[in-house]
């Protein structure tokens, strides 16, 4: 809530904006080159802003590369197991991306 709005405010002018909230488990946008950015579990809202929608969307961005695995999972993965970032990678396919199961089957 915005400091210094009362509740009735805020509840008048999201009716105004016409704001609803839309439940997704995960965001994925498809980038014309470059690889996919994804938000899981992130916070949407929707609304009419001057006769357009406009979609506002929280939450932590990542990179997904071609195979589906984020780039930060490997990076972890291969720094917390102490291997290459290939070895990581493949680790995470292999475990569906369970990045604990991952570093566990690298660290045997």
């Amino acid at each position: 809530m915005m400091p210094g709005m009362n509740p009735a405010m805020m509840r008048n002018i999201m009716r105004q904006m016409k704001m609803q909230p839309i439940e997704a488990e995960r965001l994925i946008i498809e980038r014309k080159s470059g690889p996919k950015l994804v938000i899981n579990n992130p916070e949407i809202t929707r609304m009419k802003v001057t006769g357009k929608e406009v979609l506002q969307v929280i939450g932590k961005l990542e990179e997904l590369e071609e195979d589906g695995v984020p780039s930060e999972d490997v990076s972890m993965v291969a720094e917390q197991a102490g291997c290459s970032e290939d070895e990581a990678r493949k680790a995470l396919e292999e475990c569906d991306g369970d990045i604990a199961e991952a570093i566990l089957k690298l660290k045997k």
